[in-house]
């Protein structure tokens, strides 16, 4: 079974297409980069997938569940949107507790995984520091954490790495491949490329809110030197900027309107 299916999704805001007639099928247990200039729809896909925001036409599977489902989807999925969803007045420890409580997960087995992950992401120490007081890269780690506490199916980390520092970055990248390999689906979107093009199965490009390339890195990057005559060595930014127009997508707007939908 596929892990994410999607037949001509679409979303408007108004005169506007954020994300047009979107077909994908990524299986499970697979890390699927999901790439695009700034505005082109990959905020607003995200959150379409993950039931944050409705589809204007078009369906969308996750798990096995329609994304009109929003009660089942919220079960089966993890989201860390780019900027964490967390309460500053709270400590870390604080913060995940209440998570977990949200998702009415057992206190004692729970414990022990905030604890764990706290520790794998060198938080232990900060644990108990309120999140005002954290850097940038220790909300972002905090956020990643809650975003799997509850064993999701599918997790979607849009720009996971954001402010982290180089032993941070790669700890999140291998603890990516390890959720892969144990059979969660990874829905990664970020600018950092020599991420995808090492961590990632398969990797879909939207501009304008189309999917104009997809495949595994190695096969777009032959294509792309069958298709050019510079020959060999093209690498993913080739491909990544032959795919998408040179000027930014027209849907800023939409992506900035979809923001502003509350997180689950």
């Amino acid at each position: 079974m596929n892990a994410i299916e999607t037949t001509a999704l679409t979303k408007r805001y108004g005169s506007t297409t954020a994300v047009a007639d979107l077909d994908l099928a990524v299986p499970d247990g697979v890390v699927y980069g999901f790439l695009g200039p700034n505005g082109a729809g990959k905020t607003t896909t995200m959150r379409m997938l993950t039931s944050l925001i409705r589809p204007t036409s078009g369906s969308a599977r996750v798990a096995g569940v329609p994304v009109t489902d929003r009660q089942s989807i919220i079960e089966r999925v993890g989201y860390l949107p780019e900027e964490p969803p967390v309460y500053t007045e709270l400590t870390a420890r604080e913060q995940l507790t209440y998570v977990a409580g949200l998702r009415d997960l057992p206190p004692d087995r729970t414990e022990a995984r905030i604890d764990e992950l706290l520790d794998r992401l060198d938080l232990a120490a900060d644990a108990d520091r309120r999140i005002d007081t954290y850097s940038k890269g220790m909300r972002q780690k905090t956020a990643f954490i809650q975003s799997l506490l509850h064993d999701p199916d599918v997790l979607f980390l849009d720009e996971p790495t954001s402010g982290l520092d180089p032993r941070a970055a790669r700890t999140i990248r291998t603890m990516i491949d390890g959720l892969a390999d144990e059979g969660t689906t990874v829905f990664l979107s970020t600018h950092i490329l020599p991420v995808v093009d090492e961590h990632a199965d398969t990797v879909g490009v939207l501009s304008d809110g189309r999917l104009v390339a997809e495949g595994p890195p190695a096969d777009l990057k032959r294509q792309a030197e069958a298709e050019t005559e510079e020959g060999p060595g093209r690498s993913l930014e080739d491909v990544f900027l032959d795919v998408t127009s040179e000027d930014p997508a027209t849907d800023d707007g939409a992506d900035a309107a979809a923001e502003e939908t509350p997180n689950a």
